[in-house]
Formats: structure tokens, C-alpha cells, sequence
């Protein structure tokens, strides 16, 4: 019996977040068994490529359920996209739309346009989830109100798991090669965007903006390491992150303390390495948005503590007594961070309080003892119920749930008409 044919379009061979969350949910579906698995390799973005030859021992399978010239011609059972919605399109006779979603407040039509194209939707986070629920537009045609553009059809949570055979506090000599002189340093993940200090969706110009403030004229004062970069891992990207960072610098004066940036690519057991730095004491972000937070997840596993704007999609598993929330309000998105069609100017995202983030920042650091029992519960709270062994699991169900019951090619064995049979005889009547 056959089994059905999924195919999948997603950008699983690139260097980015939605890189990993497509191999991950690629490798769930073919380690189900269910189904026909086939891939699409789609781009994301300017983000590099090459990512599965560059890891051939570990994601060399994916080469095997390419799918071939000569199948696209075949309707697959269950389509699935990972992508932004307003690239979905329905091809199969089950049509499914995975994507992160946003990390502010409303989406665009076209998003909801998008969902409603699919049969069901897989979204990173509730946050994400109600951010497409709470978008709705009045639909025109010839200048007159004909109706209102809102979710028609299902979203459901598949939450983002984290490799627990790669992402665990490790004791091991740091595979990064870097020593400062400081023997406390907060760590910082994540793109610097677009966006004016203050205003950057990861929010890094604020974060050494206050960190500068915070510690300036400070004896033995900590260290602040940003792994960072912007479009890509270029040396014209590192040049810019370093006269971004040189602009905010001179806009404090006093004794500063020292801010490290990494740029480049790391391969997973790297950055598991470099959570696990032993002058490496704390995670720090003062996000405006997340639709769900990968790095904050595989870093509380490092079992240290966190400090991270309150709101957004990493609420679903960051608990609020074990991470030390930075309060604040929302606010419009600034006009230099819009991205038409993505990043709404009438959407709001997170505004962190100034002054909360640098009583926040010394406190963990003046009386850290007092954090690390919180970063070590924080870690097995991620381990038990955020792992990628839960979310194959969520995924499975999910999918057993929605899908509906496809037709299946039965081989039929025939008997073989040329084969004589015994002849049967009948009794002779009088």
C-alpha cells in the first residue's frame, strides 16, 4: 500500500531561523512514517545557502527526498509551506501554511488573505496565533465595503523544540576561541535590524545604549557580548555592525565598560558552547516582538537566567517566576523600522522602561547567587515540556487530527489463469 504523497516547500537548506524550524519540521514528518516525503528548496531572503551539504553527516538525508523533475506533475496528497503567508498557495488536495507569524500586534491583509488560501495553519506561538485573530480589514471593490478580510480558517500552536542532543549546560572547553578580561559578561543573540536606537525590532542599539549607561564609571564593571550580525556574515555586514555600534558609543560619556561583538556563522554546537562560557552569566534581550524566541529557548538550558522584555511569543515557555521581566508599555512601530507589507506603521510591538532595564541589569549582576536556582529551574521546565521530542509529538497529533483520509493504490494479487487446476469431477448418476 502506498502511502501519501507531502510535499513540502520550505527554505531547508539556508542559513536562518526559518532554515532550522524547516528542518526540524521536515525531519518530525519523515520520522512519523505516515507519509511520501518530498522537498522543495526554497530561498529565504539575502541569508546564504548550502546549509545541509555543510552539515552532510547530520542533515545528508534531506538529499534523499528531493523532489524530482519528473514528480512535480503529480498532485500531492498534503502540500505544506513554510514561509510567510502571503506566499501561500494551495496545490494539494490538503493544504497546510507554516510560519512564525509576527511579532507585533496585527498583520497584514495579505497575511490573512494567505491563511485563508489553506486548509490549516501552524503558527510558532499564541502570541502569533492572536496576532493574526485580532487582524481584520474592511474589503473594498469600486470604493465600496463589500465585506471584512478576517481569519476563515484553522490556526493552530506547533511550538519551535529545542535539540536536547546538542542545546544542554556543557562543561567542556568552549569551542569559541575568545577570552576577556571580565569574569562576568551578559550575552546578547539575535539580528540588529532595521530601525533607530530604540526602534530596531531585537532593540540592540537601545541594549548597548542602557548597558553603557547603566555601567559607565563602574569599578570591575561586566562585559556585554553581542552575537550579532545584519543581512548576512559578509565583511561589508561587520563593518556596518561596527560603525552602528561606534555611533551609540560616543553618545555616552565617562569610563565605559567593554562590549565584544561576535560576527559570523556558528554551527549549533558553537553557540551551545558559547552559552555554556563560563564568564558567560546571563542571557539579556530587550525585543520589541518575537513570534516565539529560539534563541532565549536553547539558552535556558545553559541553566543561567534570563532577562527579556515582557510580551510576545516567548511567554509560552519562559515562566514568569523563573525570568527576570523587563516592564513596559506598547507602543506604535517607528516609521524607521516599517517593512511594507510586513511590519505595519499602525501595529504596536514592546517599549521597554528604561529605567527597569538598569535596575534589572545591576540587580542580577550585584546579587546573581540569587538567580542562578531560577536559571536552573527554567532549564528543566524547557528540557520537560519544550524539547524537539514534544513538539514531533504536538506535530504528529496535529496532523492525525486535520488530515483526512486519502485514497490509497492497493496491489491486487490475482490468480494466475495459466496455472491448471485440478479437475473436478462429479458424481456419476444412474
Amino acid at each position: 500500500m502506498s502511502k501519501p504523497l507531502f510535499v513540502i516547500s520550505a527554505p531547508f537548506d539556508t542559513y536562518s531561523g526559518y532554515g532550522a524550524r524547516s528542518r526540524d519540521v521536515i525531519k518530525s514528518i519523515i520520522k512519523s512514517d505516515k507519509y511520501e516525503v518530498k522537498l522543495l528548496s526554497q530561498k529565504w531572503g539575502a541569508t546564504p545557502w548550502n546549509f545541509v551539504q555543510d552539515h552532510f553527516d547530520k542533515w545528508g538525508f534531506l538529499t534523499e527526498h528531493l523532489l524530482n523533475p519528473e514528480e512535480k506533475n503529480r498532485q500531492p496528497d498534503v502540500w505544506m509551506q513554510i514561509t510567510v503567508p502571503n506566499e501561500f498557495q494551495p496545490i494539494g488536495k490538503f493544504n497546510i501554511g507554516m510560519t512564525a507569524g509576527m511579532e507585533t500586534t496585527l498583520v497584514d491583509a495579505s497575511w490573512v488573505e494567505g491563511i485563508n488560501r489553506m486548509d490549516l495553519n501552524f503558527v510558532s506561538s499564541e502570541h502569533a496565533k492572536n496576532s493574526f485573530l485580532e487582524s481584520q480589514y474592511q474589503k473594498q471593490e469600486q470604493g465600496k465595503i463589500v465585506g471584512v478580510v478576517s481569519v476563515q480558517k484553522p490556526i493552530e500552536v506547533i511550538f519551535e523544540g529545542a535539540d536536547l542532543d546538542v542545546y544542554f549546560q556543557d562543561n567542556k572547553p568552549c569551542l569559541i576561541d575568545f577570552n576577556i578580561p571580565e569574569q562576568f559578561a551578559y550575552l546578547f543573540v539575535g539580528h540588529w535590524m532595521q530601525g533607530d536606537i530604540g526602534e530596531d525590532r531585537k532593540n540592540v542599539g537601545l541594549l548597548i545604549k542602557a548597558f553603557l549607561e547603566t555601567f559607565k564609571n563602574t569599578k570591575n564593571a561586566p562585559a556585554l557580548i553581542l552575537k550579532t550580525s545584519g543581512a548576512g556574515a559578509s565583511a561589508v555586514d561587520r563593518e556596518q555592525i561596527l560603525n552602528r555600534y561606534y555611533q551609540i558609543r560616543k553618545t555616552v560619556k565617562g569610563t565605559l565598560p567593554n562590549v565584544y561583538i561576535l560576527h559570523g556563522e556558528f554551527t549549533d554546537e558553537e553557540m551551545n558552547s558559547l552559552y555554556n562560557h563560563s564568564k558567560v552569566k546571563a542571557m539579556v534581550s530587550l525585543t520589541k516582538g518575537e513570534g516565539f524566541g529560539r534563541p532565549l529557548l536553547e539558552f535556558s538550558l545553559s541553566k543561567k537566567p534570563i532577562i527579556v522584555s515582557g510580551w510576545s511569543g516567548h511567554l509560552d515557555f519562559l515562566k514568569p517566576e523563573f525570568t527576570v521581566f523587563v516592564g513596559g508599555e506598547l507602543k506604535n512601530v517607528h516609521p524607521s523600522a516599517v517593512v511594507p507589507n510586513m511590519i505595519l506603521p499602525e501595529s504596536q510591538w514592546f517599549n521597554p522602561n528604561h529605567g527597569d532595564v538598569g535596575g534589572k541589569l545591576k540587580d542580577v549582576w550585584k546579587n546573581y547567587k540569587q538567580y542562578v536556582d531560577l536559571g536552573k529551574r527554567q532549564a528543566h521546565y524547557s528540557k520537560t515540556n519544550f524539547s524537539w521530542e514534544k513538539m514531533h509529538e504536538l506535530l504528529s497529533f496535529r496532523l492525525d487530527k486535520h488530515l483526512p483520509k486519502f485514497a490509497q493504490q492497493v496491489n491486487l494479487k490475482l490468480p494466475d489463469l495459466g496455472v491448471k487446476t485440478n479437475k473436478l469431477e462429479l458424481p456419476k448418476l444412474k
